[in-house]
């Protein structure tokens, strides 16, 4: 059975841990009140762009920028393990012919990912290498094309260096639900990295690869971004195409992507999104240049931030939230106050019951979506005497633990007798959620939350407690259900491994307003003081 409803609405509570001013938010900082361009000596730096100056003045070569992540990878990856397939030798082949490319064309010949290379999750189809999903039942296979977003990334100049792990076909919070292995956190490798695009957002936090792509359900791309310390972009519903994504709960499942910085992370949205006639629930809407309104510290206004509405939602700062998480957020909104923002509180009284609701849709649509692995059409095949029992066997020997309950709590809530109860129950709560964020947006230009209750907590800490890992999606499933956009910046640390561990403040805007998420996103990590999201798993570099 999905997770009682009770059981959720019990870990955020309408009490709050501790007062919270009723309308202006007005928590005390330990930052000072000169103008926003003194409190940072410097913006992220922009590894994108930093390469392709580097290739342009001729300073570098793609080669040489592709030996040193690979360099880099082959060191880290024994003990993050956030790959399962790289494509060394293929790296450094492309690697060749874009320095021939660049030699014989000059700037003209280098497109806007030129030289930089990028982890693809392995739900997302690559025609050149395998594409598993996680799952021991599709081990080996490789499709016969590229997902549109990854193709699109290789028209750009971008080398795909290979597929991240993660959850297996992305159901999970930890990355521990692999099929292969188990990925483990840059910052403490005896905690996890989140899930379910754990492998993505490990591998671009230890500089494996410069940017990632990953897939977020429920929050599969920002709660791993808030725990590795990285940006994580989940784009509105439709805004990027889903063609060659491996389906798991199709009316939430959007591409996402993770990048260092805001700017390489508006970089990639610009490449990647766009209508494709390859998927029909691909929006039309004009795709901008999301770069073209990010700017630098030096030409930002003291107060760049004036008269942009964001509240805070009440209930995501309450009972079941850890107490150093509240702390980095609180400080996140007076921050952004010192820049001019007002910050005030809004309640949401629905957000809690969209847990439950998520994980009743999200498995009903698994169980459907899941049935074409068989045996037959994709994957591993078990032989046996008759179908049925073909069928039953290369199902239970190729799917995990995971993937198997989340199939039977699906087709439960679809079946006679309960389909009013759970399914179409479901659907009413999803479309309270959305109501109940179009009346807060249409007062607020953003929204802003945590990404996680928690900082990264132990790996196998919570492979026994199933409720309490759902849980931890229950500050991101309900933009899933509203189909919005939302940016995860990393805005402060708690407590734990050798350097604390990252916290990532959630920001969530109106239908297709990816542009303002970036822009003031890119503000405030350009502004944020003292606070570098390295890990120390890089400090020889």
């Amino acid at each position: 059975m999905p997770p009682p409803l009770q059981a959720h609405r019990m870990l955020l509570s309408h009490r709050r841990a501790s007062p919270i001013p009723r309308r202006r938010f007005t928590a005390v900082s330990s930052l000072s009140s000169a103008p926003a361009k003194t409190l940072a000596p410097g913006p992220p730096a922009s590894s994108i762009l930093s390469i392709r100056e580097s290739l342009l003045s001729g300073e570098r070569t793609v080669a040489d920028i592709t030996s040193e992540y690979l360099s880099r990878l082959r060191r880290t990856e024994p003990s993050l393990r956030s790959f399962i397939h790289v494509a060394d030798a293929a790296a450094e082949r492309e690697a060749e012919e874009l320095d021939r490319r660049i030699a014989s064309g000059g700037r003209d010949a280098v497109g806007p990912l030129a030289g930089v290379l990028v982890g693809v999750k392995d739900n997302l189809c690559t025609a050149s290498m395998p594409s598993t999903g996680g799952s021991r039942i599709l081990d080996g296979f490789q499709p016969a094309y590229d997902a549109t977003a990854v193709r699109r990334l290789r028209e750009a100049g971008a080398i795909v260096v290979g597929k991240t792990n993660l959850d297996e076909f992305g159901m999970g919070s930890t990355t521990e639900g692999s099929g292969f292995q188990v990925t483990t956190n840059p910052w403490d490798d005896s905690r996890v990295p989140g899930g379910s695009s754990g492998g993505s957002a490990s591998a671009v936090s230890a500089r494996q690869c410069v940017v990632s792509l990953g897939s977020d359900t429920g929050g599969s791309v920002r709660q791993p971004a808030s725990f590795c310390g990285v940006v994580g972009l989940k784009p509105t519903y439709g805004r990027v195409s889903r063609f060659g994504l491996m389906a798991y709960a199709s009316s939430l499942d959007v591409v996402g992507c993770f990048g260092s910085s805001v700017f390489d992370t508006a970089t990639i949205l610009s490449v990647i999104a766009g209508h494709d006639k390859m998927d029909s629930t691909s929006s039309s809407h004009d795709v901008p240049d999301y770069r073209s309104d990010l700017a630098s510290l030096s030409l930002l206004e003291s107060k760049p931030l004036n008269n942009v509405r964001i509240g805070i939602i009440q209930e995501t700062l309450g009972e079941g939230v850890d107490a150093g998480v509240i702390s980095s957020i609180r400080s996140a909104a007076s921050h952004l106050e010192q820049l001019g923002s007002v910050v005030e509180e809004v309640s949401m009284p629905s957000f809690s019951l969209g847990l439950p609701a998520y994980y009743i849709l999200a498995s009903s649509e698994a169980s459907s979506n899941l049935s074409r692995y068989d045996g037959i059409r994709y994957g591993q095949q078990v032989s046996a005497d008759d179908l049925n029992e073909m069928y039953g066997d290369s199902r239970a020997n190729g799917l995990g633990h995971e993937v198997k309950m989340r199939i039977l709590m699906g087709t439960y809530a679809l079946s006679a007798g309960y389909y009013d109860a759970y399914y179409k129950r479901a659907q009413q709560v999803r479309t309270l959620v959305k109501k109940s964020f179009e009346e807060a947006l249409g007062k607020y230009d953003i929204l802003i939350s945590p990404a996680a209750p928690s900082a990264a907590y132990k790996i196998g800490e919570k492979t026994n407690d199933p409720l309490a890992m759902y849980a931890g999606d229950i500050m991101t499933v309900n933009v899933n259900m509203a189909g919005l956009p939302a940016l995860v910046v990393p805005c402060g640390f708690v407590e734990g491994g050798s350097a604390g561990l990252p916290v990532g403040l959630q920001m969530i805007g109106s239908p297709f307003s990816e542009g303002k998420l970036l822009r003031v996103g890119h503000i405030f990590e350009q502004t944020l003081p003292d606070l570098s999201f390295v890990p120390p798993l890089l400090a020889d570099d």
